[in-house]
């Protein structure tokens, strides 16, 4: 069986709120009934925001969306409008010199490493890692813990650790633990000994100087970060190999050295220390194999960094839908075609006018809003205790794939591209899972570990060890062929809108760093018809559909068993190795400055 149905679910027993989750980008609200045995039997995913990006867009010039939908996210901004440069140039039938698409990316695998490594250890980590229990840890022990899970990293001496775990203890004496404040450090569900926890701090702290550093390739290709420049029919950048000059000159061999460095600073981290973190994590914690289950049996990819432009075929991450857990079959998808993919709004709160029953694919999508509380909610408008689930319950629409709920994301992507064959996708994996076994002393297989809270955090690792061994190629084959005398970065045969069609509709597909990213729109006399965007937690953390199935966060809970409801850290754990991301909110204004629509959740 590949999706379960909310009646199947029991929504009896104690009622478990968390709102807001925390450590994601965006406003969310999970709730989870649990049985006698505090094991999760029902759960219930929440949106509690509204973009209305779309509603904005329509009117407006093609050429400009891509600033304003990268808006959307103030983490995952490029992905968004490289997605939308790629729309419209489908619409127009544009294609971009090969500078761009080797520029495009190394800016796109930029967002990817970085948005791994802060997921992990600024956002995830603090579900496996306790920094209080850091202060109980011997730096000479830690040390030795280090060299042994990750030899080649330099940052490995005893008076390491200890100046680590003194700036700790100072955070811990003055109240002053920030980010760490109100954690559940007592709860017993968490495992790591004393010297893994320092270690992983240390690390914590290690990734905060990387983070800032990476993102510098966005400001030499794009201007700056965070909201990169884009344009229709390239990138907005000029070369210059012997040009000189501040930030902001033409791109030249200091800048694409700068590049390499930071290149090679990734490669060294991910190898060195987030891989190895990861794998270290998981073998302490090998009998915590939950948050898979039917989330991860229907699995959709768009497919991404494609070798030969054009050809989606050469994608180094390939496109396809597995479905019911059938790794044998991997199927073609079509984001064009409108019995693939539809958004259902019968549990989301908006209207498709008389039938909010029907499924729309996004070139016929409707944003309309519709908040309304079904009859059995608990509490009041403003002060809600507990949610109806069966009715309207969220800001996210439901798609689905052919009737399927999908969850998209690195796991998605890692298994499709294992089962598609790709060698060096199947290499990562063996070994990984090899080191795994060899540490726990367990022998599991592929499918008895990849789908679950865990792999779906080592899938992620995984990528970004591709991304940056991949960047590499990306930055020789940009310099042999501007050596080669090729300087071009646009193409603008078709920037002028007399030049367009009448009416034009286009398509713009990538892999964000959290999944499966769409946007569709429709042009008609020069401007925006129609925009409709599916972002990868719109999969993820969709609500039930019109059947009544539920999406990925939402199976992904069930089954696991709590050690403190009250204190609900395997909720996060297995929310947050999605990184979730709830696009940001605002409200629509019409073009005279009149309010049109205003929501307020509290």
């Amino acid at each position: 069986m590949s999706e379960l149905n909310a009646s199947q679910l029991d929504n009896t027993g104690r009622r478990i709120v968390v709102d807001p989750v925390t450590r994601i980008e965006g406003h969310m609200r999970c709730e989870v009934n649990v049985d006698d045995n505090n094991v999760i039997r029902n759960a219930v995913s929440t949106g509690t925001m509204w973009r209305g990006l779309e509603v904005i867009l329509k009117g407006r010039d093609p050429r400009d969306a891509w600033a304003f939908v990268e808006r959307i996210c103030g983490v995952c901004t490029g992905t968004h409008a490289l997605t939308s440069v790629r729309a419209v140039e489908d619409a127009l039938g544009i294609e971009i010199p090969l500078n761009a698409h080797l520029i495009r990316h190394l800016m796109d695998k930029t967002l990817q490493v970085h948005d791994h490594i802060v997921h992990f250890y600024h956002l995830h980590a603090l579900d496996w890692v306790n920094p209080v229990n850091a202060l109980k840890a011997d730096p000479k022990a830690t040390s030795e813990l280090q060299q042994m899970v990750s030899p080649a990293h330099p940052k490995s001496s005893p008076g390491y650790f200890k100046d680590v775990q003194t700036r700790l203890k100072k955070f811990v004496e003055t109240g002053q633990l920030g980010l760490f404040a109100n954690g559940y450090w007592d709860n017993p569900a968490y495992k790591l000994p004393p010297e893994a926890d320092l270690m992983a701090v240390a690390h914590y702290l290690e990734a905060l100087d990387l983070q800032k550093d990476i993102v510098k390739i966005h400001a030499i290709f794009g201007g700056k970060n965070p909201h990169p420049n884009f344009m229709v029919g390239g990138v907005a950048c000029a070369i210059n190999l012997d040009g000189t000059g501040a930030s902001g000159a033409p791109v030249n061999m200091t800048s694409l050295n700068f590049v390499l460095e930071r290149i090679r600073e990734a490669r060294e981290f991910t190898k060195n220390v987030y891989l190895p973190d990861v794998l270290a994590v998981a073998s302490i914690y090998k009998d915590w194999l939950y948050g898979g289950g039917l989330a991860s049996q229907n699995l959709l990819s768009y497919g991404t960094y494609t070798q030969v432009p054009g050809d989606k075929s050469t994608d180094l991450l390939p496109a396809g839908a597995i479905v019911n857990g059938n790794w044998d079959e991997v199927h073609p998808v079509d984001v064009r075609d409108p019995s693939e993919i539809q958004e259902f709004v019968t549990h989301s709160w908006y209207s498709y006018g008389d039938n909010d029953e029907q499924g729309l694919h996004p070139w016929d999508g409707v944003t309309e809003p519709k908040f309304e509380l079904g009859p059995n909610t608990k509490g009041s408008r403003t002060d809600i205790k507990q949610l109806d689930e069966s009715a309207k319950y969220s800001w996210i629409k439901a798609p689905r794939w052919k009737g399927h709920a999908m969850e998209v994301g690195p796991l998605a992507r890692y298994i499709i591209a294992y089962a598609s064959g790709r060698e060096y996708v199947q290499e990562q994996v063996n070994r990984s899972l090899a080191t795994f076994n060899q540490a726990t002393g367990l022998q599991l297989g592929l499918k008895q570990f990849l789908p679950s809270t865990l792999g779906r955090t080592l899938a992620r690792a995984l990528e970004c060890e591709l991304c940056a061994d991949s960047m590499l190629d990306d930055w020789h084959q940009l310099v042999d062929n501007i050596r080669n005398g090729d300087s071009s970065t646009a193409n603008v045969d078709k920037w002028d809108p007399s030049t367009w069609p009448k009416e034009a509709k286009g398509v713009g597909i990538n892999e964000a760093p959290r999944g499966a990213l769409g946007h569709w729109i429709k042009i008609k006399d020069g401007k925006i018809d129609n925009y409709q965007a599916i972002v990868p937690t719109t999969w993820n953390g969709s609500p039930r559909d019109a059947e009544g199935n539920i999406g990925a966060y939402e199976a992904a809970l069930l089954n696991t068993p709590m050690e403190r409801p009250d204190e609900p850290v395997e909720i996060l754990r297995t929310l947050h190795s999605f990184d979730p991301c709830l696009a940001c909110s605002t409200h629509v204004m019409s073009e005279d400055g009149r309010e049109l629509t205003k929501v307020k959740i509290r």
